[in-house]
C-alpha cells in the first residue's frame, strides 16, 4: 500500500491526487490538489512535516525526507515544496524548502535548510550544499551547484507548463483509474 501511517499520523491527500501503487508515502505528508508521487518515490514524514504543494510532481524513484526535531534545532529541518513544481527523477530531497514553479532536475541532491525561491531551475545531477539560499529566477547547476544565468522569459513559462503537464499525465491515471 503506497500511504502507510508512521505512529498514527497518516498521510492527508486533498482532491485530484495520483500516487503510484510503487510509490511509498509515509506519516505526516500533505499532498496538495492535483499532485502527483510516481513510480518508486518515496515520502518519509516519520519524524517531521512534508508538504507538497498543488499541482506538483516528484517523479521516479525521487526521495524525500526530513531531519527531526531537537533542542538546538526545535523546528527540525521539514521539507516543503510549493506549488507547480516539478521534481524530476531520482532527485533527493532532504529537510529544504522549495518555492513555487521551480523544476529540480532529475538526479540533484537538495540538503538540509536550503531555501529555493520561486521561478529556480535546478540542472541535472546538480548538489545544493546544506543552508544555501538560491535568488529568484536563476538556473543554478553543478556540484556544487552555482549560479550560472537568469532565467529567460520562454524558461520561467516553461517551469508551470512542466508542472501542468503533469497534471494532465496525472489525470489521464486517474480517468483510467475511475473507468476500470
Amino acid at each position: 500500500m503506497p500511504l502507510s501511517t508512521y505512529l498514527g499520523t497518516a498521510p492527508i491527500s486533498a482532491e485530484r491526487v495520483y500516487v503510484h501503487p510503487s510509490a511509498q508515502v509515509i506519516g505526516n505528508v500533505r499532498l496538495g490538489a492535483d499532485s502527483s508521487v510516481w513510480c518508486n518515490a518515496v515520502l518519509r514524514g516519520d519524524v517531521n512535516d512534508i508538504v507538497i504543494g498543488n499541482c506538483s510532481n516528484i517523479q521516479d524513484f525521487s526521495m524525500g525526507h526530513v531531519s527531526h526535531k531537537t533542542p538546538r534545532k526545535p523546528q527540525g529541518s521539514p521539507l516543503v515544496i510549493g506549488d507547480y513544481v516539478t521534481v524530476g527523477h531520482s532527485v533527493i530531497l532532504h529537510g529544504c524548502r522549495i518555492g513555487n514553479e521551480c523544476l529540480i532536475g532529475m538526479g540533484s541532491i537538495v540538503m538540509d535548510d536550503v531555501v529555493i525561491p520561486d521561478h529556480v531551475m535546478i540542472g541535472a545531477g546538480s548538489l545544493i550544499s546544506p543552508g544555501k539560499t538560491l535568488e529568484s529566477g536563476f538556473l543554478y547547476t553543478g556540484r556544487p551547484a552555482v549560479k550560472i544565468r537568469p532565467l529567460s522569459a520562454d524558461e520561467i513559462a516553461y517551469l508551470r507548463y512542466s508542472a501542468e503537464h503533469y497534471v494532465r499525465v496525472k489525470d489521464n491515471y486517474l480517468n483510467a483509474q475511475e473507468q476500470a
